[in-house]
């Protein structure tokens, strides 16, 4: 059965295994999604994660939890922009999130960023997630 929104898949596996206090938790794998995974370990809210052979033939994102005395690094990861309603965002108009403490995850035509990132390379795109 095909996934509507397979980035929104990952981070709900990420949301609960970090609820039941998993070190690690897998996905199935896309270039999004490791992009996204990349941009996550860059600002320090995952371990790692790798690339593997998945159970049923297909590639798989094992992805290393981070923890920091006994709670979980992301303390909330919410999807912004869904596949029913797209939300795009000029850098200017990009919000803050928890005013700095968190990120927003862009998609933008120089590749996956967080928000910080697009501002210092001065372009928007679509608000994939946030992440606090």
């Amino acid at each position: 059965m095909s996934m509507s929104d397979p980035l929104g898949d990952m981070l709900t596996r990420i949301r609960n295994a970090q609820r039941a206090g998993k070190q690690a938790v897998s996905s199935p794998a896309s270039k999004l999604r490791a992009n996204v995974l990349e941009v996550l370990k860059r600002e320090g809210y995952i371990r790692g994660y790798t690339r593997g052979d998945g159970q049923e033939g297909g590639a798989e994102l094992k992805i290393e939890l981070k923890y920091h005395e006994g709670e979980p690094v992301i303390r909330e990861i919410s999807r912004i922009s869904k596949p029913g309603r797209r939300v795009y965002s000029k850098i200017a108009d990009l919000s803050r999130v928890y005013n700095g403490l968190g990120i927003s995850i862009l998609s933008t035509p120089r590749g996956v960023m967080s928000d910080s990132e697009a501002r210092v390379a001065n372009v928007g795109g679509e608000v994939l997630c946030r992440v606090f």
